[in-house]
Formats: C-alpha cells, structure tokens, sequence
C-alpha cells in the first residue's frame, strides 16, 4: 500500500503545479513531455522488468524501481531549467515501471481471486487518500512554497515503503532459466521513442511534413515492425505475441490503453485549464482534480462485489457508460463550466475508470498461474502506460497546434478552445471504449474458490 501511494501521489500532486513550473523556468510548449517522458520511460521498462520478475521474483525488481524513483525525484527538485526537469522525470519514469505493476503482480501472487475484490479495496483506499493529499499538496507546495518539494516529499514515502519490503515480504520465487530479450526491448525504446518525439515536436520544433518528421516517423514505424518480427522468433519476448492472441488478454489490453489515454488528457489539461480560464488558485484546481481520483477508488472498492456477481465484462461495460456519460459533460460545459461542474465531472470519471479498469486488470491476471502473472500485469500496465504517453504527445500536438506559439496566460480564450478540444477528444476515447470491452468474454464470472497464485479459467 505504501509502495502503491508513491505512483498513486505521483500521478496527481505535478498536473496542479505545471503553471507555476512554467512561469519559473519556462516552456509551455515543452511542458506535455513532463508527462510523456516519464510515461514513455515507464512504459518500455515495464515488459522487461516483467520478465526478470518471473525470473528472480518480485521484491528485487520493486526495490530497484523504488531506489530508481527516489533517485529521480531527488534529480526532480533540483532541476534548474525544463530540459533538465524533462530528463529527470525520465529517470522517474524508470523506476514507476517497476513499482506499479510489481505491487500489482504481488498482490495476485498472494491472495485469491476472492480475496483480491476484498484487497483491491485496501489498496483502492491508497488511492482514495492520495486523491486529496496528492493536489492539494502539489497545490499548497507552487502557491505557498516552491514547486521543488513536489518532488523531495517522495523520499520519505520511498524509504519507508523499501523498509517495508525488506523487513516483511517473503516470496518463493520458482526457479528457472530464463533469457532476457534485450534487442526487443532496445527496438520497443527506439520505436515508441521516436514516434513519440515525432509527435510533440511536429507543427512546433519542425514541420510536420520536414525532414525531421518525416524522419521520426518512417525509423520509429521501421523500428516497431523489427520489433515485431523479433518477439515473433525471440525464445523469451520481451512482450510475448501470445498475450495479444488470447481474447481476454486483447480486449483487457485495448481497455487499458484507453484507461491511459482518458487518464492522463484529463489530468494533464484541467488543471490548467482551470487556472487560466476560471483563474482558480493551483490549491482550488488540485482539488477539483482530486474528485476524479477519489472516485476512483470509491469505485473499484465497490467492483469487486460487482464483477463476483455479474462477471469483469458487464462491469466494465457499466463503467464504460459512466465514463462516456460523464467525459462527453465535460466537453460540452467546457466553454460555460464552473468549478464544480469539473469537479463533478471529473467524480463521475473517476467512478467510471475504477469499474473499468480494475475489473479488466484483475480478469487478466486470473487468467493465467504465477510464471505468467508477471508478463500478463506487465502487458497490462504496459498498455495503459503507452495510451497515457501516445495521449499525452496526441493530445498535446493538438493543444500546440491550436495555440500557435502562445501560452495559456496570455492567450486564454484560444487555451480555452484547444481545452474544449481535448476534452472531446478524450470523450470519443471514451466511448470507443465499449467495443473492447464487447470483445471480453460473456461468461467470465470469476472462480472464487481459486487458490492464490493459481489459474482460473476466464480466458
């Protein structure tokens, strides 16, 4: 729960202070690669890190990202320009992509199928309380203090969770020779690296039909079809084919990318868009942000019961429609909208992913026995993580398109139509949701009696 609350704080308490970040070292333009920088990083790493878990075990891969993320916020709250801050929060973003998914992984490992809607609601409750610390600190550290201890307040957070993990985790590990497939997680960087890059700076740095782009597009596209043909004939892939062959396994990773993209366009934008249009404070805009985190976990306590009763695949499909419902609110009222209104929108939201996406994770990891639990939440963390980085570079080539050089502060009303736009955007994201989760098997009600670390048959 510890190690959960340092990706959990993380996600929330940098969206509120981005105004004030830029107005210090500048680079409005730039600011979207804060947030693709360290999902790009998190993302590539999190297959390999999957891997060498099911090869050494949990805890030493959760230890290394926690020493790594600590690293990176220490880097973080001394940057002293955007580029520097950019390639610190790379170093962040490392780390995340051990501690997200190994938390993850390692509470499948130890409890039942049963037993986990019962522990998402602990973990969930992580969730819940730094929905408000996150904001509101991130809020209270740019308006009162400086936007350094957005980051040194990780520390603490890191050494207690690695003091925890020593001292009180035990896990036998089931030995075996594996071999790491490096050259396809050097293709992956390199593919996700460039297409990434090729959309953040096209239309800013560079045309989008220069050279440059032209460039970044053909090798990353090269790239990622080379990565391919390696997993294909690779004896241990990095991210083995066969996840996106079986059909829950396809449809739970599809709905996570989308969870991504949805999550990180509103978290990106509101904030923002709330201090630059309504002129709220960076502490009024965390918490109207922090209602889409609350209820998240609000809702994925509850989608245990659920999912126990109906099965994963009606209850992404209720949360889907929750979801949907409540982004499209947003787009509309964008141009008229009060505090409130996005507070409550993005509470609807929040309620909307945590039926979603807890349930689609937990249907994958119940899927399969312990030598793949780690590939299959890594596969997963992985999606999500690549629809926040390919969302965010998106949505933010959107955003720079529209704003043609100027910032929010001093063009407001054009910030507040590339606003709307993102907003819609992530409301069609939303939707299209439904067609992943009508791809999940119909009779997928969990076995409960299932032992912990054991396979269940809801493929």
């Amino acid at each position: 729960m510890v190690t959960t609350g340092l990706i959990a704080i993380d996600a929330t308490i940098l969206a509120t202070a981005v105004p004030t970040i830029v107005a210090d070292l500048g680079g409005f333009s730039s600011f979207p690669w804060l947030f693709s920088i360290y999902l790009l990083t998190q993302a590539v790493s999190v297959p390999i890190y999957a891997k060498l878990a099911d090869t050494v075990g949990r805890k030493p891969i959760i230890l290394i990202g926690i020493g790594l993320f600590a690293l990176g916020s220490l880097l973080c709250a001394f940057a002293w320009s955007m580029p520097a801050l950019i390639a610190f929060r790379a170093l962040q973003g490392l780390g995340a992509g051990a501690v997200q998914p190994m938390a993850i992984t390692i509470a499948g490992d130890i409890y039942s199928v049963a037993e986990r809607a019962k522990v998402q609601g602990y973990l969930a409750s992580v969730w819940g309380v730094s929905a408000v610390v996150g904001p509101t600190l991130g809020g209270a550290f740019a308006q009162f203090l400086t936007w350094h201890w957005i980051f040194l307040v990780n520390l603490p957070l890191c050494l207690a969770a690695a003091v925890l993990l020593l001292r009180f985790l035990d896990e036998t590990v089931e030995r075996r020779t594996h071999r790491i497939d490096w050259t396809g997680g050097l293709l992956l960087t390199v593919s996700v690296s460039l297409l990434l890059l090729a959309l953040l700076e096209g239309g800013q740095a560079w045309a989008w039909t220069s050279p440059q782009s032209l460039a970044a597009f053909g090798v990353g596209s090269a790239a990622f079809v080379a990565f391919v043909l390696v997993e294909r004939r690779a004896p241990e892939p990095v991210l083995p084919l066969w996840v996106l062959r079986r059909r829950l396994l396809r449809a739970t990773a599809l709905i996570a990318m989308g969870v991504g993209v949805v999550l990180m366009g509103v978290t990106t934008y509101v904030p923002t868009y709330l201090e630059a249009l309504l002129g709220v404070t960076p502490l009024v805009s965390g918490l109207a942000l922090a209602a889409l985190t609350l209820g998240w976990p609000i809702a994925a306590t509850v989608s245990g019961r659920i999912y126990l009763r109906i099965g994963f695949r009606s209850t992404a499909l209720i949360g889907i429609g929750v979801l949907a419902t409540a982004a499209t609110a947003l787009a509309v009222t964008s141009r008229t909208a009060s505090v409130l209104v996005v507070a409550a929108c993005c509470f609807a939201m929040g309620l909307g992913l945590g039926l979603v996406a807890s349930p689609s994770l937990i249907a994958a990891q119940s899927s399969v026995g312990w030598g793949e639990r780690g590939v299959v939440t890594g596969a997963n963390m992985f999606s999500r993580a690549i629809g926040s980085a390919v969302g965010v570079a998106v949505l933010g080539a959107l955003v720079n398109g529209l704003m043609r050089g100027a910032d929010a502060t001093s063009a407001p009303e054009r910030f507040g139509d590339a606003a709307t736009a993102v907003f819609t955007a992530v409301a069609v994201v939303a939707a299209a949701l439904v067609l992943a989760a009508l791809a999940m098997p119909r009779h997928d009600r969990p076995d409960v009696s299932a032992a912990p670390g054991g396979d269940d048959p809801t493929r």
